[in-house]
């Protein structure tokens, strides 16, 4: 008779025994995990937008809110996925241990990681949503016209995940991380066409812009929810494939080494 550990359940299965696991600690405290990403954009909206919509009436031809709004579902979807994967690994990995008891069920660190990188991917998803809901509801976007903006979401907290995980293979203490969400993710958010367009940039920093991953995001949601297509969008989508299967090649493999370490 085979021994429990020598039974390997399908890989689907695998994967959502990570992503329910997740799923159970984050909806343990649903209010005030939930809430949140539907009031952030409603005040950053009220904040940024209705501020700065008074003087700017447009943006690349499309009312400045839309502009903005498209912006906003993705870089929630950013943010969120980059904590999840930096300090949310990071504490399972040295404080909680958490690790060390789901090895012992019939996955590899493979499955651990891949589950993790599609949970944070849902909660792209559901953030963006949120947003979406939002912003359709003051009649900013259409959701008809948006409906498929949150998958885009979806795509970017994966991609964002990845990179998380490829960050959180080098850290040794919490505080580090402040160099990744000052020194990249922060800067990133402004200088990713979110807030304007980076047409506005000089010549050099719009190169730059086409570095950071966000850029791809954004144009492809703005280009989904304004109905614009083109052969740059078949770009964007292949640097977000390429940046997610790269990073989360090399940080599975880096974080495999250091468990079993």
């Amino acid at each position: 008779m085979n021994s429990r550990h020598e039974y390997k359940p399908p890989l689907p299965r695998r994967l959502f025994s990570v992503w329910y696991r997740h799923m159970r600690v984050y909806t343990k405290n649903l209010v005030a995990n939930g809430l949140p990403p539907f009031l952030e954009p409603l005040i950053f909206l009220v904040a940024i937008g209705l501020g700065l919509g008074r003087y700017i009436t447009e943006m690349k031809g499309v009312p400045y809110l839309p502009f903005l709004a498209t912006g906003i579902l993705v870089t929630t979807a950013m943010f969120t996925a980059s904590f999840e994967c930096t300090y949310g690994t990071f504490i399972r990995l040295e404080y909680d241990k958490a690790y060390d008891g789901m090895l012992s069920a019939p996955i590899t660190v493979r499955d651990l990681f891949l589950g993790e990188i599609l949970w944070a991917g849902t909660k792209g998803f559901f953030f963006s949503l949120a947003v979406l809901s939002i912003v359709s509801a003051f009649g900013i976007l259409s959701i008809a016209t948006s409906a498929f903006a949150p998958f885009v979401g979806f795509a970017t907290g994966v991609m964002f995940s990845s990179l998380a995980l490829f960050v959180t293979s080098f850290i040794r203490d919490l505080n580090q991380f402040n160099f990744y969400f000052t020194g990249f993710i922060s800067p990133m958010f402004f200088f990713s066409g979110v807030v304007f367009s980076l047409d506005t940039l000089p010549k050099p920093m719009q190169w730059v812009a086409e570095v950071f991953p966000l850029t791809h995001s954004v144009r492809i949601v703005r280009s989904i929810c304004f109905g614009e297509s083109g052969r740059v969008q078949l770009f964007d989508a292949a640097y977000i494939v390429g940046v997610t299967f790269l990073c989360a090649f090399f940080a599975i493999r880096r974080l495999r080494a250091r468990l079993v370490s």
